[in-house]
Formats: C-alpha cells, sequence, structure tokens
C-alpha cells in the first residue's frame, strides 16, 4: 500500500446507518491516535484502485458488523482536520462521499481492531455532542441533511468506468 500522506487531499467513504429513526456510530479504538474514545460514522479511506460502492461495504462491515448495501449518496463533504495537524505531520483535508443504504438484520461480522463499540443514537442525542466526543463534528450536518432529505439515488450519479 503507498504511504499516506497528510499534505494532499485524500478519499474517504462512509456509511450513515439509520434504523428506527436513530444513527448507528462506532467508538474509535486507536489507543495512541488522536481520537481515541470518540464516536464516529462507519468511515475510512478508499483503497488505491477501489471502486468507492466496493469501499464503503467493506468499511461499514469492518467497522459495524452489518453488512451494507448502499442506495443513495447523502453528501460529498470536506473535511480539514486543523486541531490533529502537529500530531500527524501535516493537516488532513479528507474529501468524505457519504452513503445511505440498507444494512443486514443483524450484525455480520466482528468489528474490525480499531472499533470498541457501536451504539445507536438520536439525532438530538448527536447533536449535543461537541468535538470531544465526535471524531467529525460534520456528523452533526450528515444527520440534518438526512432529515432535510437530500440524498440521492445512486443510479443516477454512479458509472463505473474500467479501461
Amino acid at each position: 500500500m503507498p504511504k499516506r500522506v497528510f499534505s494532499q487531499t485524500f478519499g474517504v467513504v462512509a456509511g450513515l446507518l439509520v434504523k428506527d429513526g436513530k444513527f448507528l456510530l462506532v467508538r474509535e479504538a486507536r489507543r495512541k491516535g488522536p481520537d481515541h474514545g470518540k464516536w464516529n460514522h462507519p468511515a475510512g479511506w478508499i483503497e488505491v484502485g477501489e471502486n468507492p460502492l466496493s469501499g464503503v461495504k467493506r468499511e461499514v462491515l469492518e467497522e459495524s458488523g452489518y453488512a451494507f448495501e448502499p442506495t443513495h449518496i447523502l453528501g460529498i463533504y470536506s473535511l480539514v482536520r486543523s486541531d490533529i495537524a502537529r500530531e500527524v505531520g501535516g493537516t488532513p483535508h479528507a474529501i468524505k462521499v457519504v452513503f445511505l443504504g440498507k444494512i443486514s438484520e443483524n450484525p455480520a461480522g466482528d468489528l474490525h481492531d480499531d472499533v470498541s463499540e457501536t451504539r445507536w443514537f438520536t439525532r438530538e442525542e448527536i447533536k449535543a455532542m461537541d468535538g470531544s466526543e465526535l471524531r467529525d463534528v460534520d456528523i452533526k450536518q450528515m444527520v440534518d441533511d438526512y432529515f432535510e432529505g437530500r440524498a440521492i439515488p445512486l443510479n443516477r450519479l454512479i458509472h463505473t468506468i474500467q479501461t
């Protein structure tokens, strides 16, 4: 895998998992990382050459245990993490593609070792969290975007072109 460099913009895929009006968040478990113990949505880097749809399925399964079938794009978010610039040797700037979709009825796999637990939260609980609890506060915007009906069906946006 190529070395990750934080002086360049990088791609992230994420799933906003919704069930019975609640959102699934995962607790970060990287003990030496700046976000240890904070809540996040299942998300991660797109691997070099990976299709974003495959990437989000992989990340959601690894971090939540749920099989995920993306159906919509909620949005594309630009997130600059200047709060941890000194710790990583650059200013992390992620372009995050956030998907909505269907999840399996029950978890289909074990949690990846960088996640310690999962929990379902209401909109109000997420809105009440701050940067000491949420890994990325853009999750609040995603929840608002979900309730505003901003999602776009994948069949209107995604085309895979292989050369």
